[in-house]
């Protein structure tokens, strides 16, 4: 079990950027497969991207791929979400979420197979 604080929310305009933290506490986070998702007003929480345990693998939902990059640090126990061009429709409380895989390369795209989530930050972007 890891336990994840996410950091680097706040108010944008449209077409700005942010860059999300996840910080990850306990062992061998080199070994979990982390994932980000959001969660608008009034919707369900959805897939935003994800990344292999080793950071080789990465995933992303097509209405954020290209504007969106995840990367992560393992000496650091931290993920990125680089978040570019952003749009309304990018406001949301952001997540990132972990859990524990075999192979170092695979990525995790489901929401309920993930284990530990944190708290969330919020993005509000204006128009």
């Amino acid at each position: 079990q890891v336990q994840l604080v996410e950091s680097g929310g706040g108010l944008v305009q449209a077409g700005g950027s942010l860059k999300l933290s996840c910080v990850a506490s306990g062992r061998a986070f080199s070994n979990y497969a982390m994932g980000w998702f959001r969660q608008a007003p009034g919707q369900e929480r959805k897939f935003v991207a994800a990344i292999s345990g080793s950071g080789s693998s990465t995933d992303y939902a097509h209405s954020v791929k290209d504007r969106f990059t995840v990367s992560r640090d393992n000496a650091k126990n931290t993920v990125y979400l680089e978040m570019n061009s952003l749009k309304p429709e990018d406001t949301a409380v952001y997540y990132c979420a972990g859990v524990p895989t075999i192979r170092p390369t695979t990525v995790v795209v489901t929401t309920r197979m993930y284990e530990d989530w944190g708290q969330g930050t919020q993005v509000t972007v204006s128009s």
